[in-house]
């Protein structure tokens, strides 16, 4: 399944990497609402993809920060 790959390779990312696809790929989707807007994308479900992509690489990127900030308060409490 496509789906798992990406996501698969979404958690291979270091934060700084994944940071750095989130950006390019928002520019990217942006570039391509306007192009469709002026005229119709060869495949406009590529819209969809990349909307979604980026979702998914704000949802790891949200995770890590939960789990970073869950692992600090519970080392927190044992000191």
């Amino acid at each position: 399944m496509k789906t798992k790959q990406n996501l698969n390779e979404i958690k291979q990312y270091t934060t700084k990497e994944l940071e750095e696809h989130i950006g390019d790929d928002q520019v990217l989707l942006v570039r391509q609402r306007l192009n469709h807007a002026i005229s119709s994308l060869e495949n406009p479900m590529q819209l969809r993809h990349l909307r979604r992509r980026v979702a998914r690489m704000l949802t790891e990127l949200r995770m890590r920060d939960i789990n970073e900030q869950t692992k600090n308060i519970s080392d927190g409490k044992k000191s």
